[in-house]
């Protein structure tokens, strides 16, 4: 089916790919690259359509993040990440929603989930503090998700503990300024954010248990299937999409660079057998990277459209598969950059660009490896995982 906001980014994907340079200098987005992610819809794909969103299938989102990534790394990365916030608010209630969206549907929501906050409660609501480090694209948005824990009425965390996701508007946070000095998606400008002593209404906060689970799907009477993916299968995607576009915008500018270029020795790089070779087998790579983050979520959302479960086996899966492709096609982009010669690491390079952002994507912790495939081994033999950690990203 058409993806109608894939072809308004591929119309305007010179101009997305001439901002990358803007964007790193600026530590952040340049406000007209900010402006073409507005107007094609890209931060609206899975955002309600009562809200003016477009409610767009998993695929298509990501296939739109990944040709954004393609043209500039770190506008890719703000389009995965900010993108799919609507995913989840078209869960929450409907007060927030409409304080959000009512006015303006182009409001953006930033994050970031990691619970570094505190949530004290206190009548009709909490009361709310701490820091959050990498709040990607926070410069041009006015509402945020910040992960918490729930404590009593001391301020106390509890025990077990308690996850809590919680949403406020740009007057109750401060963003940090010079706190996004990074080697790679300098343009992201994924700052710190500050909370202190904020009051949130009830209404504001979201149980993260009810979001893994789908019960707050279920409750919010939402019948489109994508809002009913897990929560590990949606918010890893848009990120690893990103990573994957990167690489792909590597590919590209490292093809284009070499079709002309003569090495130290005089040989031509495209009269070079090892060279066409390696640059074959990164290709490969990297388009199974694709393939393989595509087939993952398509799976799952037909899953889910026909009204099964996932269960927690298939969640592992679907992880060590997205995590996996991220892998996969940033070591196939080190095979790319390592023939590229040195002129490739000249700051005029877009290749030495597409690199950094590439390996600062596979940083994320989305992307670690080790609890996912251990958790991912043990459910394929019949043991059961202990509960905790290794299962918290899953």
């Amino acid at each position: 089916m058409p993806n109608p906001v894939l072809d308004a980014i591929s119309e305007r994907a010179d101009e997305i790919r001439e901002l990358g340079p803007a964007n790193e200098s600026l530590g952040r987005l340049d406000d007209q690259t900010a402006k073409v992610l507005r107007e094609t819809g890209a931060i609206r794909m899975l955002q309600p359509e009562v809200h003016g969103g477009l409610e767009l299938e998993p695929r298509e989102f990501a296939e739109t993040v990944m040709r954004i990534a393609a043209c500039d790394g770190s506008t890719g990365w703000v389009a995965g990440v900010v993108g799919v916030h609507p995913w989840e608010m078209a869960m929450a209630d409907p007060r927030v929603q409409e304080e959000i969206w009512g006015e303006d549907q182009d409001t953006w929501i930033a994050s970031p989930y990691a619970p570094m906050g505190v949530l004290r409660p206190v009548d009709g609501g909490y009361v709310f503090n701490g820091r959050w480090q990498f709040s990607s694209g926070t410069d041009h948005c006015d509402w945020i998700f910040l992960g918490a824990f729930l404590a009593d009425a001391e301020g106390e965390r509890l025990t077990p503990p308690r996850s809590m996701h919680v949403i406020l508007p740009r007057a109750d946070y401060e963003i940090v300024e010079d706190t996004w000095d990074v080697v790679g998606l300098r343009g992201t400008g994924s700052k710190d954010v500050v909370v202190k002593d904020a009051f949130v209404p009830s209404y504001r906060v979201v149980d993260y248990a009810k979001v893994v689970d789908g019960s707050l799907a279920r409750e919010a009477g939402l019948t489109n299937p994508t809002y009913h993916l897990p929560f590990s299968a949606a918010f890893p995607l848009g990120i690893t999409a990103a990573v994957i576009g990167a690489c792909e915008g590597a590919l590209a500018h490292h093809l284009a660079y070499q079709r002309d270029r003569v090495q130290i020795t005089g040989t031509a790089s495209r009269d070079d057998p090892y060279v066409l070779y390696a640059v074959s087998e990164a290709a490969a790579e990297i388009a199974a990277s694709r393939s393989a983050l595509i087939d993952n979520i398509s799976r799952l959302h037909d899953q889910v459209a026909a009204g099964e479960r996932i269960s927690f086996e298939r969640r592992a899966i679907g992880r060590r598969t997205q995590t996996r492709a991220a892998w996969r096609a940033v070591q196939a982009v080190d095979e790319i950059v390592a023939r590229s010669g040195g002129n490739a690491m000249r700051m005029s390079n877009p290749i030495q660009r597409f690199w950094r952002d590439a390996h600062t994507g596979l940083a994320h912790a989305i992307h670690v490896t080790g609890a996912v495939f251990h958790v991912a081994a043990m459910t394929e033999i019949g043991v059961e995982p202990p509960q905790g950690p290794m299962r918290s990203m899953i």
